[in-house]
């Protein structure tokens, strides 16, 4: 019984991080239609934003020596929290606007010129060392300039004369490219050896009645996921944005005819996804110290997207039970078979998709011809 009780509470911990990354995709899913592969990723991004406020940026105190700086490292950690949220927020936001957004409304010149400096960032990264030389510079400005025009042209002469493909394979396959453009960028950026965060908030084990353990690391990270999630609920329901969100989910097409900037809250959309998924990676990486790597993000990313299909793609509540049930069936499996841990997410993709495929709290809806 104490096993199990303990068990149970490591899962329920550890499905409170996966919801908060499942609630991007499912977020994303439901104005968009869209499986935003690239959000797992994010979650990267807000992991390393987590280590380096709390090793470079912020002035945290080793405890070891300091052992009277918790509360001042306590209030940086909650300043570090706040800084990889709105990171990962403008990351979420770029990526729409760069990425999803041109196969909307079509390849203007500035989103030809992003894709050229981005290629101009990769080509001086490649031929000078180090980039912000002169010579890097010039190099980068040129590039990125005449990649533009180049990509504009040939974009423009592609969509007169090939047949157009179906919009939701142009999304997914973009999806999958900022996925491996993140995962390249950021072996590039942050090298491929692995980073640990030292222990900058105090963490103390505290026993419970029948020998359960309780983590005041891992506690904390459920009570802020709660707190995160109790937040994205209020703005979902009780606000402008939020009720343009559903109005979105519910029809597109009549939510611009009601005047919505749809584009507007798309991007706002990315970038609650963002910040959700960027809160849970500083999490992680501050309170449990894994090692954190440019591949950081990809299991955890399939886990929480599983989660979501779990839980209904496109419902919210939906993706907190799917994080909540993937949390626990991991840890249970973990507990017995550590080899399998990973498999599990996979299993139960699997099972959902042939017993209910809307998921446990969505509902099918016929397609209209």
């Amino acid at each position: 019984m104490q096993a199990l009780l303990q068990n149970l509470i490591y899962g329920i911990q550890l499905g409170a991080l996966y919801a908060l990354i499942a609630l991007g995709y499912t977020m994303v899913y439901g104005v968009l239609r869209l499986i935003n592969f690239a959000h797992g990723e994010v979650y990267m991004i807000g992991a390393f934003m987590g280590f380096y406020a709390c090793t470079r940026w912020l002035p945290f105190q080793d405890l070891s020596r300091h052992p009277d700086a918790a509360w001042q490292n306590i209030s940086w950690a909650i300043v570090a929290l706040i800084l990889a949220m709105s990171l990962c927020a403008v990351l979420g936001m770029l990526i729409e606007r760069f990425a999803y957004r041109p196969l909307r409304n079509g390849l203007n010149q500035i989103d030809a010129h992003f894709w050229g400096f981005v290629a101009a960032f990769w080509v001086t990264m490649r031929s000078v060392s180090p980039m912000f030389s002169l010579r890097g510079i010039t190099l980068f400005l040129f590039t990125g300039i005449v990649a533009g025009f180049i990509l504009r042209q040939v974009v423009r002469r592609i969509s007169h004369r090939g047949a157009p493909a179906t919009p939701r394979l142009n999304a997914l396959i973009t999806a999958i490219g900022v996925s491996l453009l993140l995962q390249n960028g950021g072996i590039l950026v942050f090298g491929s050896e692995n980073n640990f965060i030292p222990n900058v908030v105090p963490e103390r084990t505290f026993a419970l009645p029948g020998g359960i353990q309780v983590d005041s690391g891992r506690t904390t990270m459920l009570v802020l996921s709660l707190v995160l999630m109790a937040a994205l609920r209020y703005i979902v329901l009780h606000t402008r944005r939020g009720k343009a969100m559903r109005a979105i989910s519910h029809d597109i097409e009549a939510a611009k005819l009601m005047g919505i900037d749809t584009d507007r809250v798309i991007s706002f959309t990315f970038a609650l996804g963002g910040a959700l998924a960027g809160a849970a990676g500083a999490m992680v990486a501050a309170l449990t110290h894994v090692k954190i790597t440019p591949l950081f993000g990809v299991m955890p990313g399939l886990k929480a997207f599983v989660a979501a299909v779990l839980g209904g793609a496109g419902n919210i509540p939906g993706a907190v039970a799917g994080g909540v049930l993937m949390g626990v069936a991991e840890t249970f499996v973990a507990a017995h078979y550590s080899t399998l841990r990973d498999a599990i997410a996979f299993v139960v993709l699997i099972l959902i998709l042939l017993v209910r495929p809307a998921g446990l709290f969505g509902r099918s809806v016929p397609e209209k011809v």
